[in-house]
């Protein structure tokens, strides 16, 4: 199910909800208490809209790329989070589809993940700009 994050509707005070508003609230909640995976297990691996507020899971004892898309291919919301988790040995690299756009973005150029069951978060902030994050390696 395709939830628009967050979950906001012109309610007010004192108002009595339908079933069907419940519903749609309690889905929402629900759908940001799990987070959902993307499996990848070769060696390279574009994103996509639906890995929006996932997380992609690179497994592969072999190198392998992540790669952003230009905003022009899939233009991802600004503000739009994406996990990815190095599962196996190989080393996975975050890189821009044609080197510099879209820019990613990271302390110390920082563009690989630091090793086996290594995490971290890209989190687009301007049209073709993303920041990369958390557990980064040159």
């Amino acid at each position: 199910m395709a939830t628009t994050y967050p979950i906001s509707a012109a309610y007010t005070d004192g108002q009595v909800l339908a079933a069907a508003n419940v519903n749609q609230i309690a889905g929402g909640v629900n759908d940001l208490a799990a987070l959902q995976l993307n499996a990848q297990t070769g060696t390279s691996y574009t994103l996509v809209l639906g890995d929006a507020a996932k997380l992609v899971t690179m497994t592969n004892a072999a190198a392998s790329t992540l790669t952003v898309p230009a905003n022009s291919s899939v233009a991802f919301a600004i503000g739009t989070q994406i996990l990815v988790y190095q599962g196996g040995a190989g080393q996975v690299s975050i890189l821009p589809t044609s080197g510099t756009t879209p820019a990613v973005r990271s302390n110390g150029t920082k563009t690989k993940i630091n090793g086996q069951y290594g995490v971290v978060c890209l989190t687009k902030i301007a049209a073709d700009e993303w920041v990369l994050f958390g557990n980064t390696v040159a």
